[in-house]
């Protein structure tokens, strides 16, 4: 028994020493640091300067919210008001689905 109990503590310390352990940064792509111009319709929503991927992104969502655009029943649906149809083109997308529509408004 005292054995297992030096083997465990033993097997701790290493565990202990690993998450010490300098972890190398995690590297973001280049591509989506890109800034590229969103088209008319989507400039109604995010503005028309160039902008990240990342960035339109959450302006989207901020918009979203603002607006409260979320289905209450559904979190991951989004009802599309006026602005955001002829994004989307249709009434309600997934939050997945989102970006596929996005990046057709994104040159």
């Amino acid at each position: 028994m005292a054995k297992e109990t030096k083997t465990a503590a033993k097997a701790g310390e290493a565990k202990t020493a690993k998450s010490a352990e300098a972890k190398p940064a995690r590297k973001v792509n280049p591509a989506l640091m890109k800034p590229m111009t969103p088209s008319k319709e989507l400039g109604a929503v995010v503005g028309t300067k160039p902008l990240p991927r990342t960035e339109v992104v959450s302006k989207v969502w901020e918009y979203i919210k603002s607006n409260k655009l979320q289905n209450p029943k559904n979190g991951r649906e989004i009802l599309a008001d006026d602005k955001l149809k002829k994004v989307f083109g249709v009434d309600k997308v997934t939050m997945f689905e989102m970006n596929k529509h996005l990046s057709k408004h994104l040159s």
